[in-house]
């Protein structure tokens, strides 16, 4: 049987080493590019996510439901949600949806600003 092992998620965006830097900034981690067009950010976990420089790329219109809504979304869990909005915030993100229904909801919605939303979700 053949094995397959998830290697990474690529974003799609228009500046790659921006929104790299955003990512980074949010995880930490250390970015690489063997390519002027393909950045990765492999963070403290080893995980690792990509972004690809797409000229032509459009944020999604999240939360709609057609063909310009939303791909896929990152979750990011935190132990402390107001911290970790202003710090979201002070990068660049934008609040997409910041109604968690005082606490109940346990996340929280925004994009990155090359408008990929993603949410960070309070630790159980």
């Amino acid at each position: 049987m053949t094995s397959v092992t998830f290697t990474l998620v690529a974003l799609d965006c228009q500046n790659p080493a921006a929104v790299a830097e955003f990512y980074q900034g949010v995880l930490g981690g250390e970015i690489s590019h063997d390519y002027e067009d393909w950045w990765v950010l492999r963070e403290p976990g080893g995980a690792r996510i990509a972004f690809q420089r797409a000229p032509g790329h459009r944020a999604p219109d999240w939360p709609r439901a057609d063909a310009d809504s939303q791909q896929a979304h990152l979750d990011l869990t935190v132990d402390d949600m107001a911290a970790a909005q202003e710090k979201v915030l002070a990068l660049g993100a934008t609040a997409l949806d910041l109604d968690d229904d005082g606490g109940k909801r346990g996340f929280r919605v925004y994009a990155d600003p090359a408008g990929h939303p993603f949410c960070l979700c309070r630790a159980e």
